[in-house]
């Protein structure tokens, strides 16, 4: 872990040579979601340029980071994410979001596509994450604790900030658009869950499953972030669904929620 904190450092360095503001908000843009980036119009850093940085290389995630403006607070925002899947270790997968903490961001807004456990959900959906169950992937704290990232042991039992998922449903009813709310499951991936796998799950208590946001909201936390977290129902999930899943369907689903969607974020970002 000294040899993580020392890489977050060099990612750090890297990125203030380029980009001197500091930000004070951070935004992980998921699958098909990346647009709301170009509103910033700001100094744009591809991952795969900072030293030490993980980059991303799913189709959909443009792999670099967006520095400017969002309601008015000044901003990063991830035009993509790494996933555990894509061959990484945890640390590295979470190392984005403490390089963010590290160059001053407090407050994170995760965002995800995610498919529907919970059959009131319908593709399209704006869902805010109440909870999350992160028990199918290894936890982001694993290994020697380095105090400069946060506590040994993290309190969990509050994630997702009250006062910023009451704020966001503010900006929902003055928008006019539906925000649900539910537990969010994380699992390994690449390949999407059997159907006994989401009968299991629902059986848990999650509302939606997907691959990624609940590690980065522990690594946050642990941080000491200020954290909330929207996800767009892209698909019913396996079982429930009645035909076959495919990342070009989360694709296409992401991109026709995307208006309200970054309606919601902008508008959040504003009042938190």
């Amino acid at each position: 872990m000294e040899s993580e904190y020392t890489a977050i450092q060099i990612c750090c360095d890297y990125i203030l040579n380029k980009c001197g503001e500091r930000p004070e908000l951070a935004v992980v843009l998921g699958s098909g979601l990346g647009g709301l980036a170009d509103r910033m119009d700001g100094v744009q850093i591809a991952y795969q340029n900072i030293p030490g940085m993980p980059v991303s290389t799913v189709s959909g995630h443009a792999g670099r980071f967006v520095f400017g403006t969002l309601g008015g607070k000044k901003t990063v925002a991830m035009q993509g994410r790494v996933h555990f899947y894509e061959g990484y270790s945890m640390a590295e997968v979470v190392r984005p979001i403490r390089v963010m903490r590290a160059l001053g961001a407090d407050k994170l807004i995760l965002t995800n596509a995610a498919g529907a456990v919970n059959e009131c959900f319908s593709p399209g959906d704006l869902v805010m994450i109440s909870d999350h169950i992160l028990s199918f992937v290894p936890s982001p704290l694993i290994g020697e604790n380095v105090s400069q990232l946060g506590a040994r042991f993290p309190d969990m039992s509050a994630v997702y900030s009250p006062r910023m998922r009451n704020i966001a449903e503010n900006c929902a009813a003055d928008l006019k658009i539906s925000l649900k709310s539910g537990v969010y499951i994380q699992t390994t991936g690449p390949n999407y869950e059997t159907p006994a796998e989401i009968n299991m799950m629902k059986q848990m208590g999650a509302d939606m499953v997907g691959m990624s946001t609940a590690c980065e909201a522990a690594a946050a936390k642990h941080a000491g972030m200020e954290i909330c977290a929207v996800s767009v129902i892209s698909n019913m999930a396996a079982g429930i669904s009645k035909t076959a899943l495919s990342h070009s369907e989360v694709q296409m689903i992401t991109n026709k929620a995307s208006k309200p969607f970054q309606a919601l974020i902008c508008k959040l970002a504003e009042m938190i």
